[in-house]
């Protein structure tokens, strides 16, 4: 069975794929919706979800609250799927899925972890090189393009939320779905230049290749040679996921959102889609700036820390890369729903003021400055 998956690479690709979304990014994006409303209850000295339960005779479980992402995902299956007389019906069942399908397509460049070993597995490996004649990568597409790749189908999503505000033949809609189209496409911008100053320095495209650029030492990690692009980047990617404090395309205060006329499991996905989205930015992030599946001074075949060495078999260093990798990106998530909390909305006006008038130009230094510091190391060739 192992030399079948080892032959067939595309039966290697689908497995990943589907233990990745299913096992991993979907739950994931199910508890944040928990942890939003649990977050935002704990700073504003509020209970939050804790009625929903499980009942098994006289045993009572609520779970902190846990369960009622479980019943506001049955109650969209059973709620009444209305279209509005007047929509495109077509336009209107697509939009749902172009804004979600290019997130979750996307998660086929992040890599999880170093490539398995196969025969390996129980064994230190000193030398991977010579000792690992066939390898398992822990990444469902390795393509040279790589972000490109990203930025490319990302740039999808666009359609999805502007089809939703104009599909829906409603005026509050369509100005919905003109404003998100806005400020996607303004801040898609900013953060393919923050990412270009990885690039320089890491002289590839490939997110396996970034990983392995920065090494298990933190002092070589994005987050320390490209402090700048990291802020920059994470500023226009939380703008791109359309959320507070960027979530003007459906402010309540302010307009009616894109998705209005939605009901159901149309909605559960336009909903599902923005937390999907924060997992994904925090994946992008994790691969970029801090050191993807690289673990502090975890080598191959074990720790090394000041002269101190702890040899472990490769698949106890494959699971602790594994396992640190998914600590990386639920503390991201986390700060994410931090800031949600903490920060005011933005008017119209700052919020393009922000992304083309500050965020832009810092980018574009940012390019400038980085180019200049790799010329100068190669000594001018």
């Amino acid at each position: 069975m192992l030399e079948f998956l080892i032959e067939h690479t595309w039966l290697q690709a689908l497995i990943k794929m589907a233990l990745l979304i299913l096992a991993f990014v979907m739950p994931l994006a199910s508890l944040s919706t928990w942890a939003e409303r649990r977050q935002s209850a704990m700073m504003q000295d509020r209970l939050g979800p804790n009625r929903a339960e499980l009942r098994l005779g006289s045993i009572e479980l609520r779970l902190w609250g846990i369960l009622h992402f479980v019943a506001d995902a049955l109650k969209m299956v059973f709620k009444e799927d209305v279209v509005p007389a007047r929509a495109n019906r077509f336009l209107f069942g697509l939009a749902p899925i172009l804004a979600i399908a290019p997130v979750i397509i996307t998660f086929a460049i992040i890599p999880f972890g170093s490539d398995l070993c196969v025969g390996h597995a129980f064994e230190v490996l000193r030398d991977p090189a010579s000792m690992c004649t066939s390898t398992i990568p822990l990444q469902v597409a390795r393509i040279d393009q790589g972000f490109l790749f990203y930025f490319a189908l990302a740039s999808l999503a666009v359609y999805g939320t502007t089809l939703a505000g104009w599909a829906s033949y409603n005026k509050w809609s369509l100005l919905g779905g003109l404003r998100a189209s806005s400020q996607m496409m303004s801040y898609e911008v900013t953060m393919g230049l923050s990412l270009m100053g990885a690039f320089l320095i890491y002289g590839t495209l490939e997110p396996h290749a970034m990983v392995l650029a920065q090494g298990p030492t933190p002092s070589s990690w994005g987050i320390v040679t490209q402090p700048l692009a990291f802020f920059i980047f994470l500023t226009a990617a939380i703008a791109e996921t359309k959320r507070a404090p960027f979530d003007l395309p459906e402010g309540e205060p302010e307009i009616i959102g894109y998705f209005v006329e939605y009901s159901g499991m149309r909605f559960g996905i336009f909903f599902l889609a923005e937390f999907v989205e924060t997992i994904f930015l925090a994946a992008v992030v994790t691969t970029v700036f801090l050191g993807g599946w690289q673990v502090p001074w975890l080598y191959p075949d074990g720790f090394h820390l000041m002269g101190w060495t702890l040899e472990l078999p490769h698949l106890a260093v494959v699971l602790i890369q594994l396992v640190v990798w998914s600590l990386k990106i639920i503390v991201l998530c986390w700060l994410q729903l931090l800031i949600r909390w903490t920060l005011p909305r933005f008017r119209p006006d700052q919020l393009m003021r922000l992304g083309w008038k500050q965020l832009l130009p810092a980018s574009l230094i940012n390019i400038v400055v980085t180019a200049g510091v790799v010329l100068a190391r190669s000594g001018g060739r």
